[in-house]
């Protein structure tokens, strides 16, 4: 079914695109030998490098920053109403903004370009999980209580387990969100990456090579969802019957 799925969408692609018959809709094939001259040239393969490592290292700080904070939001409710506010603030700041101002005041550096993407997805996270704490079963941390459980034993069983489907939501929206940012954040301020070489696309209106990176990419997401998310989801899930 999902090839047959994707069979279809390429036929309507190639019908659209004979359709039109302009250059505003290339059609598959020549999409295909674009996407192959980009990556026998070396030059796709090397700007997606680029591009996934900031977005892993953006990702991995604002998970591990957002889980610990939104954990201790969910278990602290002086803390939690104290910064309720800042949350409501930092969610409603429009990206683009935030990059701007990461730039204007770091400069046109890689740190200030991860820091941008980080603000942006940290928010995010410390609510999904922190409602995610809120939902905790008070029984079983009483039981881990009244058998002198450590707080790491504590957060590996306990905790841990019920807050799994909150933490891969938030993956998951995680790296649908976070790797759009990072396109704007290159698009703006970096000299390499998918979002440089997107923009200088739309300069020359180079479709064509527009659409090939962006296959390019929503095929490296989707192996990433495939090879690492659903095995550990998998994984984590064990304990459920």
């Amino acid at each position: 079914m999902p090839a047959l799925s994707l069979l279809a969408f390429l036929a309507v692609w190639q019908g659209l695109a004979v359709y039109l018959n302009n250059g505003t809709l290339p059609t598959p094939e020549t999409v295909a030998r674009v996407f192959w001259l980009a990556c026998v040239t070396g030059q796709l393969p090397y700007n997606l490098s680029m591009t996934l490592l900031r977005l892993v290292v953006s990702f991995s700080i604002a998970m591990l920053l957002g889980c610990s904070i939104g954990i201790i939001l969910g278990r602290n409710k002086k803390l939690d109403a104290f910064f309720d506010n800042w949350l409501v603030i930092f969610l409603n700041i429009p990206a683009l903004v935030t990059i701007i101002l990461c730039y204007v005041w770091f400069g046109l550096v890689e740190s200030a370009a991860i820091l941008a993407v980080v603000i942006n997805k940290l928010p995010n996270v410390i609510v999904t999980i922190r409602e995610g704490t809120r939902t905790l079963d008070q029984d079983l941390l009483e039981m881990a209580r009244c058998y002198h459980f450590s707080k790491r034993k504590t957060l590996v069983h306990v905790i841990w387990p019920q807050l799994h489907p909150f933490v891969m939501g938030a993956t998951r929206s995680g790296l649908a969100l976070i790797w759009k940012i990072i396109l704007v954040v290159e698009l703006l301020g970096r000299s390499d990456g998918m979002g440089y070489q997107l923009h200088l696309f739309f300069q020359l209106f180079d479709v064509a090579s527009i659409l090939a990176y962006t296959i390019a990419f929503v095929a490296v997401i989707q192996l990433i969802e495939l090879l690492i998310l659903k095995p550990l989801d998998k994984k984590s899930l064990r304990w459920r019957r």
